[in-house]
């Protein structure tokens, strides 16, 4: 195992050797060597609580025993490890363990599998209901994510990663997204998601909006590299009447919300809405790559070979994903993840009224997020102050300096988010709580304001 000198030279030979587009490697300069559960140790032999979790990926944690067991189990099997989309006993084990969970029962799905990364699920389920609507225009909205190719980032919202490149090859109509704290129409709660949904309905009922009618609608049920905005369960709703009023597919994508992540198995199901396609990815692999789509059946109108791809036949994901999904139901670990989650929050909002750092929290269930924002700065009409990055980024130092491991996201990278695995125990809780609130206090006290 390396130690001293010899962790500084990997990292800076990664550095040297990779590209410029590493992201948490910036930010986390730690070598892990073993994690089990919610700890990552280091090769310099510090342990850390891992609130990130693989960015959502990992519900059960690192190396957790029922994935271990059945990973080993296949190995040892000597069944084959890739098969293109071939029908294996493991892919009818995962396919009936993952219908079993769809909102809306198992029935009338189809499901497709796609390349390892949420990113192709998202291409498949536009060019899916593109393909079933005979239109090209995609309804996406401010705040979102989906992925980073072509057309994954043509519906995704961040300027900075789209500006560099082409216009996408099909018309995106961007609707905004209520998201209170920064209220696009300056009056947030519960006025603005009736204000949203109405701006949505008059896209789409106005002969002069200039909005072509689209071949889908695609949003997240909480934004989460978009600063963790849940969206209310009234404009979800709405969302789904209009779009089944104007016969719009409704794509919903589920790649870090699923699996339990928000206190319901599907996000969607907090609000009682069933979609025409649910994207999947991260922890349906059980830490391991995999992504699909499920759809209403009606929407099968592909041809064979309209989307292909080499490794989305990954028998260890499928088994460690059955495992997976099968823990986290027969464990309650979706009821502790609400249990847990609404004991953050309320814990978190009692530190945002003794630190001024803190503009807002939110969230659902283990997904949460701390808007960070300028100490001193002036608030706007709805109570805003400026959101505050370099401090952001300082309580994020904080953080790992004490052993806790978060990442950022949101406008400006100014929201510390939260991504625990479902297994964290009520002790980790704590430790969690306290560790950040530790780092809060100490980014505060040495942050020395705003640049000019």
């Amino acid at each position: 195992m390396p130690t001293g000198r010899a962790i500084a030279d990997l990292l800076e030979r990664q550095q040297e050797r990779e590209s410029g587009a590493r992201t948490y490697a910036r930010s986390l300069p730690i070598l892990p060597v073993r994690a089990h559960g919610m700890v990552v140790e280091g090769a310099d032999g510090r342990r850390y609580l891992d609130c990130l979790s693989g960015a959502g990926t990992l519900a059960l944690g690192h190396n957790h025993p029922v994935v271990v067991d059945e990973i080993r189990r296949v190995l040892d099997s000597g069944a084959p490890l890739h098969v293109l989309d071939l029908g294996t006993v493991e892919k009818d084990e995962f396919t009936t363990t993952l219908l079993a969970t769809m909102p809306g029962g198992p029935e009338g799905w189809r499901l497709h599998f796609c390349g390892p990364a949420g990113t192709d699920a998202v291409e498949a389920a536009l060019k899916l209901t593109q393909t079933a609507t005979g239109r090209s225009g995609v309804l996406a909205f401010t705040g979102g994510y989906h992925g980073m190719t072509a057309g994954a980032l043509a519906v995704s919202a961040n300027v900075a990663i789209k500006t560099p490149l082409p216009p996408a090859a099909f018309e995106v109509t961007r609707l905004p997204f209520p998201y209170d704290y920064r209220c696009p129409f300056g009056v947030g709660g519960g006025m603005a998601a009736d204000i949203a949904a109405r701006y949505v309905e008059t896209m789409l009922t106005d002969s002069h909006s200039g909005v072509v009618p689209p071949a889908a609608m695609i949003l997240e049920p909480v934004q989460g590299e978009g600063g963790t905005v849940p969206a209310p369960d009234g404009w979800l709703r709405e969302m789904r009447r209009l779009t089944g009023a104007h016969g719009i597919p409704l794509i919903v994508d589920e790649v870090q919300t699923g699996v339990g992540r928000t206190g319901a198995f599907w996000a969607v199901e907090h609000a009682g809405v069933v979609p025409d396609v649910l994207v999947m990815s991260k922890a349906i692999g059980g830490s391991l790559p995999l992504a699909v789509i499920a759809y209403r059946e009606e929407l099968d109108t592909w041809r064979p070979g309209a989307h292909t791809g080499t490794f989305r036949g990954n028998q260890l994901a499928m088994v460690a994903g059955t495992a997976t999904i099968r823990h986290v139901r027969e464990a309650g670990l979706v009821e502790r993840a609400a249990v847990l989650g609404d004991r953050m929050l309320h814990e978190l909002r009692l530190l945002q009224g003794q630190q001024s750092a803190i503009g807002d929290v939110r969230g659902r269930g283990l997904m949460i997020g701390l808007e960070i924002v300028e100490p001193d700065g002036e608030a706007n009409g709805i109570g805003a102050r400026p959101a505050a990055p370099e401090l952001a980024r300082l309580i994020r130092g904080e953080c790992l300096d004490r052993g806790l491991i978060v990442e950022l996201g949101g406008r400006d990278d100014a929201v510390v988010r939260l991504l625990p695995p479902l297994v964290i125990t009520d002790p980790q809780v704590d430790a969690v709580l306290t560790r950040l609130a530790d780092a809060v206090r100490a980014a505060q006290r040495a942050y020395p304001g705003p640049r000019a």
